[in-house]
């Protein structure tokens, strides 16, 4: 097709084309700056670049649709603002902390490196899982240690702000009091599912109710359909693969698995310390003791100041060139198999060095490469497959009348499905593509067998409907107990709601809580004394107790509140008693004090960053917030 069209834009039609094209621009213009030009936002005079910006923006929509949430166009104005105001505050700490001279080592960074998780196997750093995570990323090493950096002297600046941070006596105090303290109350339990089981709900209550709400009660609009699929995944997994066919696909393909030379060597880091002369020496008596015979693994968990290799005997396992950067790799590439050499200098320290094994490049062998071959074999297989079917599905789709027909034809299984609304259905899921073929006129009144629908890159459909139920009130027979139910809820509340408001102003008259509710056969009266940690209370009543005024004498705190459980809950707050620190557990207390601290100290860092923004010199471009996201 693409030549055809290239056949064909010649000559007057060509010429017609680039008219119709050119001629909006000849008044308009062409806006090169949409992206990748100008900046977003500038900060003491760094600039944010329009690209960073969209980039991120981009990222933050990722993390609603990721969830099936439909962000509306005006939020996302919301998120654009949002998005840039974190840049910028993010720019302002990484100038803060440049001119404040918080400065993070080498050895910190590599430290930092070799204890994180994903690079480690077995619970030791492995420099292959950290090159091939690296190589996924399309990250190089430099950019993303440098990016750690940053990370960490950000770290840095927060554990700084928060060690300053403490609480006063009084403050821990005033906290262990609050913490321990005890309230005695009496409360009573109106229980709205007791009321709402007790009552009669009639027939002529239930039609007034089914009548008074004509726009309620709606069964959606659904579809029955009969529909035959190609799956590429199934194809792939149905496809047997011979020996054969994998060793010649091997041959075939020997060239695209090349390896370069690996080495595998071991070393003893001497770090320079503060005397590099005595790490140089230390480093020499070494190496002379390994000549001597001593066992490499031993010293090196010994002596070797690598985090990442010294408990397996400074073993850096089998690694290329190009991941041993440097002097380090300079001098294990130059040497021979068992060769020992050091002290070797680099960046970081002496280095005594042995190679242990070398595996020459080349060809890697069949059974290395056996999963991946079979996959792209067995892959290869199901795109033939799919594509044969795919034509026979193209030619009996333009001959038949009913689906059967052209299951038949094209040698297809007829499937079923029904039950499928505009918010989709199995096995289709909320395809959208799916669900706007099936709801499309000539589909879905008509009768016709639909087009190939392509669900995703491997996976296509053609249906037929079968059978249309458009959306209709539900018969009041359907919806007979759902209302019934509905009713007695709402009446029991409102009942419940009465009964609490006629205990609340008994308590406010000072009568007894226990006389009021005797004679209330749903009311179930509580008297306890409660702390804040108490499990055994009702989270919403224990908060409404603690959130009470403290009682006067005499004069208890009287409320009323909503259960978790939607009973309604009247309490009366009679006397208190302050927590004494030392009835509160040591462990308790040094959390709590820890707590304490780490609200201040956050409370310090959110306050250094607003100051920040206050002195700082910031421009946003408005007009890159107002306009519409290229990503969009």
């Amino acid at each position: 097709m693409l030549q055809v069209i290239r056949d064909r834009f010649t000559g007057g039609f060509a010429i017609a084309m680039l008219a119709l094209i050119g001629v909006p621009f000849m008044f308009f213009g062409i806006n090169y700056n949409f992206i990748g030009l100008g900046y977003a936002a500038k900060v003491n005079g760094q600039e944010i670049s329009v690209t960073a910006f969209e980039n991120a923006y981009r990222n933050a929509l990722v993390q609603y649709t990721d969830q099936g949430i439909d962000v509306p166009p005006e939020f996302r104005q919301v998120i654009r603002e949002g998005v840039l105001d974190s840049m910028i505050r993010q720019a302002l700490l990484d100038q803060y902390v440049a001119d404040e001279g918080f400065r993070i080592n080498d050895e910190l960074v590599t430290n930092y490196i070799q204890r994180a998780t994903q690079f480690q196997v077995d619970g030791a750093f492995s420099k292959e899982a950290y090159y091939q995570w690296l190589e996924l990323r399309a990250t190089e090493p430099a950019d993303f240690e440098a990016s750690q950096r940053v990370g960490l002297r950000l770290s840095q600046l927060q554990r700084g702000v928060g060690s300053t941070a403490f609480v006063t006596p009084s403050e821990y105090r005033r906290y262990l009091n609050l913490y321990g303290e005890r309230r005695q109350v009496i409360y009573a339990e109106v229980g709205v599912s007791a009321l709402a089981d007790a009552l009669e709900i009639s027939d002529e209550e239930v039609q007034t109710y089914y009548d008074s709400r004509p726009d309620a009660f709606m069964a959606e609009e659904t579809v029955d359909l009969s529909y035959v699929e190609i799956d590429r995944d199934n194809l792939g997994a149905e496809a047997a693969i011979t020996e054969e066919e994998l060793v010649q696909f091997y041959k075939d393909s020997s060239s695209r698995y090349m390896q370069d030379e690996r080495r595998q060597a071991r070393h003893i880091l001497i770090l320079f310390g503060e005397d590099e002369a005595a790490a140089e020496t230390q480093a020499a008596e070494l190496a002379a003791r390994v000549r001597a015979g001593e066992p490499f693994d031993s010293l090196a968990r010994q002596y070797s100041k690598d985090g990442g290799t010294a408990q397996q005997g400074g073993d850096l396992g089998m690694l290329l060139r190009t991941q041993l950067p440097g002097v380090l790799g300079d001098n294990i590439f130059a040497m021979s198999k068992g060769d020992i050499n050091g002290p070797v200098r680099s960046d970081f320290g002496f280095h005594i060095i042995r190679l242990d094994d070398i595996e020459s490049g080349g060809s890697l062998p069949l059974e290395q490469v056996r999963a991946q071959l079979t996959d792209e074999l067995r892959s290869r297989k199901a795109t033939d497959v799919y594509d044969a079917l795919m034509g026979k599905l193209s030619d009996a789709l333009f001959d038949a009348d009913e689906i059967q027909d052209m299951a038949d034809a094209a040698g297809l299984e007829l499937k079923t499905a029904s039950g499928f609304t505009h918010a989709g259905g199995e096995p289709f899921g909320s395809n959208q593509a799916m669900i706007e073929a099936v709801f499309d006129e000539r589909n879905l009144d008509e009768g016709f067998i639909s087009d190939i629908v392509e669900l995703d890159a491997n996976r296509s459909v053609v249906f037929q409907v079968t059978d249309h139920s458009a959306a209709a009130r539900r018969s009041l027979d359907e919806v007979r107990e759902d209302i019934v139910a509905t009713i007695r809820a709402e009446r029991a509340a409102a009942m419940a709601s009465e009964q609490a408001a006629i205990l609340e102003a008994a308590l406010l008259r000072g009568e007894q809580l226990v006389d009021v509710a005797e004679g209330m056969t749903n009311v179930n009266v509580i008297v306890a004394v409660i702390s804040r940690q108490d499990a055994a209370i009702d989270p919403a009543v224990g908060a409404a107790v603690f959130g009470a005024r403290k009682p006067d004498a005499g004069t208890p705190s009287v409320g009323t509140v909503v259960t978790q459980t939607g009973d309604y809950a009247v309490y009366s707050v009679t006397a208190y008693t302050a927590g004494r620190p030392e009835e509160v557990p040591l462990a308790e207390r040094d959390a709590g004090k820890l707590q304490l601290a780490g609200q201040s100290g956050a409370a310090d860092y959110a306050a250094l960053v607003a100051e920040l923004e206050r002195r700082a010199d910031i421009t946003k471009s408005q007009d890159v917030l107002a306009q519409q996201s290229v990503f969009e």
